[in-house]
């Protein structure tokens, strides 16, 4: 099990979304839901946008983000997925840069969706939400400076159209799969896995 390195912050500033965080995530360790705008947050070292794939963020959180560091953070993260993605940068991938804040000194970008649309009954927000915590597990093993504080709204429920609950559930699984890798995959344990992640109790809630 790798050590988590670091506590993770729910967010979103309706009850019914912070409701479904603390259902979904009840037991979990290292855990904390604040019904806050961003605008709001006290200091952390890191916050999880959930864009699109070619970091056009002028909606959302993410225009809360550019209003306050600047459309040069906009800049930045274009600039890297053009280096690192040839512009388009895939769902379940993620990468973090700074701000040069050092109140939120770091973003994760983690896209949920290719462009801004509906993603009910996919298993996008699982996805993003994985490659959200291995990318900042990877930034805390190669820097000095760990992140120990991430911010994550409720993925894919805006643009995305996706239910507080479902959002909730898939980014739990995410945090629950990061906790506990699978270690040396056989085919049970795959398909053990991908019940987790496609199915509520017996209710499949995600298309295959």
């Amino acid at each position: 099990m790798p050590h988590p390195w670091f506590s993770v912050w729910l967010i979103h500033p309706k009850p019914e979304a912070c409701e479904a965080f603390e259902r979904r995530f009840a037991g979990l360790p290292d855990i904390r839901v604040i019904q806050q705008r961003y605008e709001q947050l006290p200091p952390h070292d890191c916050f999880v946008t959930a864009g699109n794939a070619y970091g056009v963020m002028t909606a959302g959180i993410d225009a809360a983000i550019i209003d306050r560091f600047g459309e040069g953070l906009m800049r930045e993260v274009q600039e890297h997925i053009m280096e690192h993605y040839l512009g388009e940068q895939p769902v379940g991938t993620a990468f973090v840069v700074p701000t040069n804040d050092p109140a939120r000194p770091q973003l994760c970008h983690a896209p949920t969706m290719r462009t801004p649309g509906a993603i009910t009954g996919t298993s996008n927000i699982y996805t993003a939400t994985f490659a959200a915590l291995t990318a900042v597990h990877r930034y805390n093993v190669c820097h000095d400076d760990e992140l120990s504080t991430v911010v994550f709204p409720a993925m894919g429920t805006g643009f995305g159209q996706v239910s507080f609950d479902e959002a909730a559930r898939q980014m739990a699984v995410a945090y629950r799969h990061y906790l506990r890798p699978s270690g040396r995959p056989t085919w049970d344990s795959i398909v053990a896995r991908e019940r987790r992640i496609c199915y509520d109790g017996d209710a499949k809630v995600v298309r295959a």
